[in-house]
């Protein structure tokens, strides 16, 4: 028997689908393995948990600090700073990277400033934004607001120049003009693409809030990170940072969601 001919392997398919009992199986295996591994590794003789603390003492912590209204009040101050900064670099983004895809005089004009700009690391702006903005919330939303909404830009630009040529030539010949292509052909169309971006890029959001908040704030996730670390409470810090996981988790699965609740057509049938 040829090795072609040979039927292939339900893991191991190429651009296909898996059944969605497989799905879920592994799901749940991804985030178990890592979970048994680390209950294994902190509980076993050689490990100190002033270093690595038990899942056991984490879970304590999470409830300790949620008692004290800590990590409640930390979690709506990053929030707050991420969706500000989140939302403002997306309304500016979407229009630019949809002028830039749709025309290339408008990309030969913005293309390469941005490809420019969005090699310069935004942590290295705050210098700059602390003396321009002092220590309050605007240097930290100008902060995500930097980081985020170059890559916005060019991948949005890239999905409007993916569009199929003959989707615009048919709205031509239908008789339609430049705003209705704009409006009812690349804009819906990129529509998918849009909410990919945004899913993408928001994990970056959370990464410089972190960072803004250990340079500069009275609270935070970020702000609690850096008074376990001074305290040595590493079950603290283990804490924040599931708590963050977490929150990238419910924010991507939302976003998922939308996406197949709006853009059905997006998506192929299984």
């Amino acid at each position: 028997m040829s090795r072609s001919s040979l039927p292939p392997s339900v893991f191991w398919r190429i651009g296909e689908a898996i059944p969605s009992s497989l799905q879920m199986v592994l799901t749940g295996l991804s985030v178990l393995l890592p979970l048994a591994l680390w209950l294994l590794l902190a509980n076993s003789l050689w490990a100190d948990p002033r270093f690595l603390p038990t899942p056991q003492m984490v879970l304590t912590a999470i409830g300790r600090l949620w008692q004290q209204g800590l990590l409640f009040n930390d979690t709506i101050a990053s929030f707050g700073r991420v969706t500000s900064g989140f939302l403002l670099a997306a309304v500016v983004a979407t229009p630019i990277g949809i002028a830039m895809g749709t025309f290339a005089s408008i990309r030969a004009l913005g293309e390469p400033i941005i490809g420019i700009l969005r090699y310069m690391p935004a942590p290295a702006f705050i210098p700059l934004l602390i003396i321009y903005f002092g220590l309050d919330e605007a240097p930290k939303i100008a902060l995500i607001f930097i980081g985020t909404v170059f890559f916005n830009v060019l991948m949005i630009m890239d999905a409007v120049k993916f569009i199929p040529k003959e989707f615009i030539e048919v709205t031509y010949t239908l008789g339609g003009n430049r705003r209705q292509v704009l409006l009812q052909v690349i804009t819906p169309y990129i529509v998918p693409s849009l909410l990919d971006t945004f899913r993408v890029n928001i994990a970056t959001s959370w990464n410089l809030v972190i960072v803004a908040e250990l340079i500069a704030a009275n609270e935070g996730l970020g702000k609690r990170i850096q008074l376990a670390q001074r305290f040595f409470r590493t079950d603290e810090i283990f804490a924040c940072l599931i708590v963050l996981g977490i929150i990238g988790l419910v924010l991507d699965l939302s976003m998922r969601f939308l996406m197949q609740r709006t853009c059905r057509w997006a998506f192929p049938k299984r």
